[in-house]
């Protein structure tokens, strides 16, 4: 199964113009922001090989996320480590989908949000749509985007925090992330809400 217009051509058959493809990344790590996207392609100008960005490579990410660029309109944000102790992971993640929609030059008329819950204060007209990065073109164009955005945070991140492995773990629990945890201690990025971080603190 690859994603297609479908979703997007039923939203055009009952007026919609304007349809905005929404999906957030890092739900699951210790450490980071979780990031959203909103994608609303023209239709048109599809580039080819869309999906769900765990789908795809990094080579091919990168090389989608420029060409996305070029044809659509994308806006990027992020919930906050803070923001992710302080609401819960997931009303952070819908938090940074607000945002992403927000950031849209012009405002989307009909959002397509991947999952099966729509974030509680979208008064636009939405539908959740399961699996739905695998499904629709402009939720996987947000899957890249949110992707590829999200690794350059870690990637600095990282930087900034040698020895805990963000380069290639991303902030995700792997062994060499929770072994650099027990012997570096907890940084102000980790999410202090989560188990294995909330144990050792």
């Amino acid at each position: 199964m690859v994603p297609d217009h479908s979703f997007e051509n039923a939203a055009r058959l009952r007026g919609f113009l304007r349809i905005a493809g929404v999906d957030e990344v890092g739900r699951g790590p210790l450490a980071g922001p979780v990031t959203a996207a909103a994608v609303v392609l023209d239709l048109a100008h599809v580039p080819e090989g869309l999906n769900d960005s765990k789908k795809l490579t990094k080579r091919r990410r990168d090389i989608l996320y420029h060409q996305i660029m070029e044809v659509a309109e994308v806006s990027i944000a992020h919930a906050s480590v803070e923001e992710i102790d302080d609401l819960n992971i997931l009303r952070a993640s819908h938090l940074a989908m607000m945002r992403a929609l927000a950031g849209l030059e012009v405002p989307a008329d009909y959002v397509l949000v991947d999952g099966n819950m729509l974030p509680r204060d979208l008064s636009l007209p939405a539908e959740p749509v399961i699996k739905g990065d695998g499904r629709s073109v402009s939720i996987a164009a947000a899957s890249i985007m949110a992707k590829v955005c999200r690794d350059y945070v870690m990637l600095s991140l990282a930087q900034q925090h040698p020895g805990y492995g963000w380069e290639t773990n991303m902030g995700y629990g792997s062994k060499s992330h929770i072994e650099a945890l027990q012997k570096r201690g907890v940084t102000p990025h980790h999410r202090r809400s989560f188990k294995p971080v909330h144990n050792m603190l």
